[in-house]
């Protein structure tokens, strides 16, 4: 991530992308996508999803909502352990609904394995609970990045590298900002990634029919 944070141009940041061996490929609803050669999910039946890992955006500087004071450290990791579980609860959700892809634990000849990082997360004015603190309001809730890699669960062996940028709806008159709109902002983000990874896993399996 860190290397590609570095490109300066398409180009550029497709070949650091695709440094392992991955092609660029073109997936609707995603900013960029990256697979193996020859690679498809079509055997995988079930999924096995690592922890998710989330990391802010560099230029964040969150204060207390209507003060000038930092958001405490303590509030900043809730944030972050949020989103993380927010993120991983509506892949779980999506991908095990009416016995689809069962999410497990273990490795197996047709378990794939998602490592899913949220990055540049970025929060409008969350809220505080502290006393005397103002209302604060925004046009949107922020954004987030998605850079998710598929292995086979067995081997290690990368199958594909995807990325995308999501921003929370910009609404027509402004918010409250609070912990609850930004969640669900979130939410609808992390579902959307979720049903695209869902409907890559129908494709594959309908190919193979």
């Amino acid at each position: 991530m860190l290397v590609a944070g570095a490109a300066h141009s398409q180009s550029d940041f497709d070949k650091r992308m695709a440094y392992d061996g991955l092609e660029p490929v073109k997936v609707k609803g995603i900013s960029a996508a990256y697979r193996r050669p020859g690679a498809t999910l079509a055997a995988y039946k079930r999924v096995r999803i690592d922890p998710v890992e989330v990391r802010f955006d560099k230029n964040w500087n969150p204060q207390r909502t209507g003060s000038r004071l930092p958001l405490p450290a303590e509030d900043r990791e809730a944030i972050r352990a949020g989103i993380a579980k927010l993120v991983r609860d509506q892949f779980v959700k999506t991908l095990a609904a009416k016995g689809a892809y069962p999410v497990v634990d273990e490795p197996g000849p047709d378990v794939l394995r998602l490592k899913i990082y949220i990055v540049n997360l970025y929060v409008n004015a969350p809220d505080n609970p502290g006393p005397g603190v103002s209302r604060t309001y925004v046009t949107s809730a922020g954004g987030m990045t998605l850079f998710m890699e598929l292995f086979d669960s067995e081997t290690g062996q990368i199958l594909a590298r995807v990325v995308d940028r999501q921003e929370a709806r910009s609404a027509n008159t402004f918010t409250m900002a609070n912990t609850a709109t930004a969640s669900g902002e979130a939410e609808d983000i992390a579902a959307q990634w979720a049903r695209l990874m869902r409907d890559a896993l129908d494709r594959a399996r309908a190919a193979m029919k």
